[in-house]
């Protein structure tokens, strides 16, 4: 069976964005979250533009080959200016969680309006047998309480932003995570984690 997966860029100090994250402006002053994606010589097999070091184009190619489908939150979405009408990832279809409707959806967005549980069930119908991403603090943490994710992947980056959207939320008890895979790349650490219950 599939597995739900979340994988975020983060700051040391657990943030996802810097201060002010806004349409338009989705890192607010955390932009530096993602220059790893381009300070490589490596071309990505899975994203068009991303030349990564060697170690991060080998650990994201792989995850990035896992997914089926992606479960994005609202505030994700409109802060990442509704991903231009389609989807994070160039090939997979993108499952939008809000309690609101959404306009403008593109044809490779969907829209969820009766919980998480129900969000990541649709995307993995249509996943055809692979792993369902999820993006955003907020879905994650939710997804967290209902026993819903198996992983959780964090592209740590060397940079205490002192502020910002944490990526993290409160959760009603401790998660204990367990160590898969330790990646030391330039700019930047690769952890992958399994959620045990």
């Amino acid at each position: 069976m599939s597995k739900v997966i979340s994988a975020h860029a983060v700051s040391v100090d657990g943030y996802i964005t810097g201060r002010d994250p806004r349409p338009g402006h989705g890192l607010g002053d955390g932009g530096t979250l993602f220059d790893w994606y381009f300070d490589g010589d490596t071309p990505s097999r899975e994203f068009d533009g991303f030349k990564l070091s060697q170690p991060s184009a080998r650990f994201f190619d792989a995850a990035s080959a896992r997914l089926g489908a992606i479960v994005a939150g609202r505030d994700t979405y409109e802060h990442s200016d509704r991903f231009g009408g389609g989807s994070p990832h160039p090939r997979v279809p993108l499952f939008v969680l809000s309690h609101r409707p959404a306009p403008e959806l593109g044809e490779r967005q969907t829209l969820v309006t009766t919980g998480v549980e129900d969000a990541i069930a649709a995307a993995r119908q249509v996943a055809g047998g692979k792993d369902v991403g999820l993006m955003g603090g907020g879905l994650l943490t939710e997804a967290l309480k209902a026993g819903l994710v198996d992983e959780v992947i964090l592209h740590q980056v060397p940079i205490l932003l002192g502020g910002g959207r944490p990526f993290f939320r409160s959760l009603p008890e401790h998660v204990r995570l367990r160590p898969l895979e330790v990646v030391q790349a330039p700019g930047v650490t690769h952890l992958r984690y399994e959620v045990t219950r």
